[in-house]
């Protein structure tokens, strides 16, 4: 009499659930840990290398176990099917930020003014954060061909005025000045820096405004420069963008003009 052999569980597809719950739960924790400033920027990128790997893993041998049942009849679907839904989630931010990389161009430092762009404060940046250096012509044609609405502002407003404007933007961001207000006390020019954080991760980045007064007219630039990453995914521009046009707003609010330019 012939035996029917016993199936056997797939110790793939647990092995699968396991690691993707890991990766999942390492995710969450150490995104968290960054965002209350609890990791360093260093340890949480390479964080997340790992749960990249982890959650590749958990895919791949939901694969494997996904072979045994077809071709042996093994138990664990219900593992394997687990692991896999948790090795998709926690790749699908990886997954989009691989996107926005073909979509955006290699650019980590924006600026309105690419010729003599804003100064940055350099004073608590280390060895292991990107250097600053002049954007090349390649760079520049990239940043232009890329983000044509990332241009400086002109206003027939008293240089003053301006500032005052973009103080108050500022005030209503969650960025952290790495200076107080400059006294523009008999000054033609001012510079504002701090620090902005990612909407996603916190990622952090440089950025300086600078206001100069040119004949009666306000000249407003911005730069935004990544600390860490050779690519911004397109968050320095968005940043800039952002923050003129609702300096736009709020100079349009308190005086009721527009800008020159």
């Amino acid at each position: 009499m012939a035996t029917i052999p016993e199936r056997q569980t797939s110790r793939a597809a647990g092995w699968s659930r396991r690691i993707g719950a890991f990766s999942l739960v390492l995710l969450l924790t150490v995104v968290a840990g960054y965002r209350l400033d609890l990791v360093d920027t260093p340890p949480f990128l390479w964080v997340l290398a790992l749960v990249a790997l982890l959650a590749a893993l958990a895919l791949l041998l939901a694969g494997l176990a996904l072979s045994r049942l077809w071709n042996f009849g093994d138990r664990g679907g219900r593992d394997l099917s687990v692991g896999a839904l948790l090795a998709v989630l926690v790749l699908a931010p990886f997954g989009i930020a691989a996107y926005w990389a073909t979509v955006y161009p290699p650019l980590r430092d924006i600026s309105t003014d690419v010729d003599d762009p804003p100064a940055l404060d350099t004073s608590d940046r280390t060895s292991d954060m990107n250097a600053l250096s002049p954007p090349t012509p390649g760079e520049q044609s990239l940043q232009a061909e890329a983000y044509p609405l990332v241009s400086g502002r002109s206003y027939n407003l008293p240089f003053e005025t301006v500032v005052d404007a973009v103080e108050t933007v500022l005030d209503r961001r969650d960025w952290q000045l790495t200076a107080p207000y400059p006294d523009i006390n008999s000054q033609s020019e001012a510079t504002i820096t701090a620090v902005a954080r990612g909407l996603v991760l916190g990622l952090p980045a440089d950025v300086a405004i600078r206001v100069a007064d040119d004949d009666r007219i306000a000249v407003v630039d911005m730069r935004s420069a990544s600390r860490y990453g050779r690519h911004d995914l397109g968050d320095n521009a968005a940043r800039i963008t952002d923050f003129l046009a609702e300096l736009d707003q709020e100079v349009a609010g308190q005086v009721g003009a527009a800008p020159a330019e």
